[in-house]
């Protein structure tokens, strides 16, 4: 059974919401009222609209990754402040940046109007990393912010992209095909059900794409408490062996 992106979420979307600008505003306040490591950048989307991503460099840089979260959170809460500091640590400059939110009682589905959006700060991170100079870009992503860097990866004429990490996807892949790149499957065990179901088709889809594999954390739920070493242990060694583009 082949699990399509667009088609389940039509499915899960009773109502469509407009994105909640003021939501958004105040996870930057508070992300950088409390922000220790890191540096807060902006950046900025052809509607004028700036969105905050924290920019920190690693000491011996070998890569670079756009940490993407998933609903209705921030580049710096939980997963995703020891993602993009971790990574950093192991030698991977990141750029966590803030996805679209909706008003808290959105569900699921009605994120998929948002898509061509986060398609747009993808790409802004992309370009904005590739100005620092970056020669190796990944994407690493959890949750809906991984059906975000599937839409991303899918319908960006050039994503320029090196590698993608999609952790506890939710729902399953769109048009696998047109990935090109190497793409790191990693869930847990006890994860979501809209996480686990569809794993099989996962891999099928992604083994075509040399360097791809699937990675399934024991014991695991969708946010990797207490097994989050092994997590960033699985990322940097599918990282170190993504070849670089440039």
């Amino acid at each position: 059974m082949r699990f399509a992106v667009g088609v389940v979420l039509a499915v899960l979307c009773a109502s469509a919401h407009v994105q909640d600008m003021e939501r958004e505003q105040r996870l930057a306040q508070e992300t950088l009222a409390t922000l220790v490591v890191g540096d807060a950048v902006w950046l900025d989307q052809k509607s004028g609209h700036r969105f905050l991503g924290l920019y920190t460099r690693a000491a011996k840089e070998r890569g670079t990754a756009v940490i993407a979260h998933g609903r209705g959170w921030s580049p710096d809460y939980d997963l995703y402040g020891d993602l993009r500091t971790r990574l950093a640590d192991a030698g991977y400059s990141t750029l966590a940046i803030q996805m679209p939110v909706l008003p808290g009682t959105a569900k699921i589905g009605d994120y998929l109007p948002t898509f061509t959006d986060s398609d747009e700060r993808f790409s802004a991170a992309v370009t904005w990393l590739r100005g620092k100079g970056a020669g190796k870009v990944a994407i690493v992503s959890h949750s809906l912010g991984a059906t975000m860097a599937n839409h991303y990866l899918i319908y960006t004429k050039a994503p320029d992209v090196d590698a993608w990490v999609m952790i506890s996807i939710i729902n399953g892949l769109e048009d696998m095909f047109r990935i090109k790149i190497p793409v790191l499957d990693v869930f847990g065990s006890n994860d979501w059900s809209v996480t686990r179901f569809g794993g099989d088709e996962r891999l099928a889809q992604i083994r075509r794409i040399p360097g791809s594999g699937q990675v399934v954390i024991p014991g695991a739920e969708h946010f990797f408490e207490g097994h989050r070493d092994e997590l960033v242990r699985r990322i940097v060694g599918f990282l170190d062996a993504a070849p670089s583009a440039r």
